[in-house]
Order: C-alpha cells, then structure tokens, then sequence
C-alpha cells in the first residue's frame, strides 16, 4: 500500500506569495488547497519576511506537509529582485523546517510548467487550465501565484513519483550502450 505525502508548493514572492497544497498517495494527487499572501500594501522588507514566515508556519500547522517544493529564483537583469525573491524564499523554508518538513527541493519555473503542461515557457492561464484538468478541480484564484505554486507542488509529486520524467535523453541508444558496456551481451 502506498504511503501518503502531502506536498506544500511555494511561489515566493515580496509582492505575491502563493502557495499549494496537495495529497500524494502512490501515483495519484489531489488538490488540497491553495492561496495568496498579498504584501503588496506593506513597506517595509523586513515585516515582509516576518508576515511570510508567519504565513507558512500557520500553512505548515493547518495541513502538516511531509515536503515543500519551492520555485527557485530566475535569474533576471536586476541582481536586487533576485536577493529579495531569496530572502522570501529563504524566509518560507525556515518556516516549514521549523515546522516539521523533512525535505526541501527547489524547481526551476520552467520546469515546473514543463511538468505540468509540457511546456517550459507555457503561460500561467495555460498552467491553471492544465492544473484544472489533472486535479479534476475547478481552481478559481485572483492571483495565479497559487496555481503556481499549486503547479510546483504536483511537479514535485511527479519528479518522485517517476523518477524516470526528471532524466533527459542524451545521446540515443549509441551513448546508452558507451556509458553502460556491461549490458552488451557477446
């Protein structure tokens, strides 16, 4: 019998933070929940980083999820969003290891989209929509930061569910058989 996980996603933000919640067992996901913590009215950085610990640490209480699978930061042209998405991401993690998470593994947005809707550079309306028909819900969010993080968090499920999904295909049968010379039978 296969054993349940409930998977928090994270979106950081310091505008927008979402968040999802989904209920693994064996190969199968269900929704769970999802949300927005809007900091777009609060000035000051610090109180930010304090209001998304607080946050997650009440998510973390609420649903007492086994792994978080939280967006890494993209690197853009402007080095201070980069350090501010960290310092929100940094500040979502301590809440959940405080709070009894056993493990935490970063995706890149792309790869998140790609997991979900086959796509790297899908939009957020393609992801909510392919969210939607995975999950057999209707999600219905002002802010598509949830679906997000919704998306991180059955990107999670699917890369240790099928390891296999996470390899890329390198080299064909030829580099196969160079990298693996023990499987040649003579």
């Amino acid at each position: 019998m296969a054993s349940e996980r409930i998977i928090l996603g994270i979106d950081p933000g310091t505008q927008l933070l979402g968040f999802g919640v989904v209920r693994a067992v064996g190969k199968k996901a269900e929704y769970v929940d999802m949300g927005v913590l809007d900091l777009r009215k609060e000035k000051d950085a610090y109180t930010k980083l304090q209001a998304i610990y607080d946050c997650i640490t009440e998510v973390c209480k609420s649903y007492h999820p086994d792994e978080l699978a939280i967006e890494s930061p993209f690197y853009g042209k402007n080095a201070q969003v980069v350090l501010k998405l960290g310092r929100a991401q940094g500040a979502a993690i301590i809440a959940a290891l405080e709070s009894g998470v056993e493990s935490v593994t970063e995706y890149a947005p792309r790869k998140a989209k790609e997991a979900i809707v086959g796509n790297g550079a899908a939009s957020k309306e393609q992801v909510q929509l392919m969210l939607e028909k995975t999950l057999g819900v209707r999600l219905e969010s002002e802010h598509l930061d949830a679906t997000d993080a919704l998306a991180i968090a059955l990107c999670h499920h699917f890369q240790t569910e099928t390891p296999v999904a996470a390899i890329k295909g390198k080299g064909g049968w030829e580099q196969f058989l160079r990298d693996h010379p023990d499987r040649i039978q003579k």
